[in-house]
């Protein structure tokens, strides 16, 4: 039986919402700690999603980056590296829940370092800006929405640290860009509007995510959920 739109909205929310609740427990057991390997995070993580949901699988690779490695965009596959007393460290992780997927990246800081703090706090800030910059401008490309997103990172003092802010979320892989997919991108280039059906009739749904930089101190952040759908 194909499953409706309707069936469909609701199931990604769902996965997201777990996504939600798997964050929520990282921080609780505090499993970001100093002393402690991006990689010994990334499989902690892992594991606690197989605990609380009955899942280890995600549809991309995990992701955690500490200290100079959360300079690094996705593609990139910087040195395992051990956390320390006043990093920053952010995590991607796309974890399926009941076949669906979730997108989700949040970023922790350890100490009080009020530049790691400030970042901290405008991730959040300029996603709900470019998600309301979203909202306001129904026949938005990919390409309008990255531009903006770029401009509110710059006004904020950051650099934008990705090459993509974003991507179709569902039965879509993205490990790859190119020529013939950027159109599945918020990017560049990707001159559609996002609120389309794709070439199966089904309505497109999209991650919005954030990645800041300061190049200068060698730290940045990231923050990652779904743009569409939830409220």
């Amino acid at each position: 039986m194909s499953t409706t739109e309707a069936e469909r909205a609701a199931s990604l929310v769902a996965a997201e919402e777990k996504a939600e609740e798997l964050f929520a427990e990282v921080a609780r057991r505090e499993l970001v700690r100093p002393g402690v390997q991006e990689s010994a995070v990334s499989r902690a993580v892992r594991d606690l999603g197989a605990e609380l949901f009955g899942t280890d699988k995600h549809w991309h690779k995990r992701i955690v980056r500490s200290g100079p490695n959360t300079l690094q965009p996705y593609r990139e596959n910087p040195p395992d590296r051990t956390i320390e007393a006043d990093d920053i460290v952010f995590l991607d992780f796309g974890p399926i829940f009941a076949e669906w997927e979730a997108d989700f990246g949040r970023t922790f800081v350890l100490g009080d370092d009020p530049v790691k703090l400030r970042l901290q706090a405008d991730l959040p800030r300029i996603w709900a800006a470019g998600r309301a910059h979203f909202d306001a401008h129904p026949d938005i490309t990919g390409a309008d929405l990255y531009a903006h997103v770029v401009g509110l990172a710059e006004e904020a003092g950051w650099d934008f640290g990705g090459a993509h802010s974003g991507h179709l979320v569902g039965e879509f892989p993205h490990e790859t860009i190119d020529g013939e997919r950027i159109e599945s991108y918020i990017a560049p280039g990707s001159t559609a509007s996002m609120r389309r059906t794709d070439r199966v009739g089904r309505e497109c749904h999209w991650i919005l995510e954030v990645h800041l930089v300061d190049r200068e101190r060698g730290i940045g952040g990231f923050h990652e959920q779904l743009l569409t759908l939830r409220g």
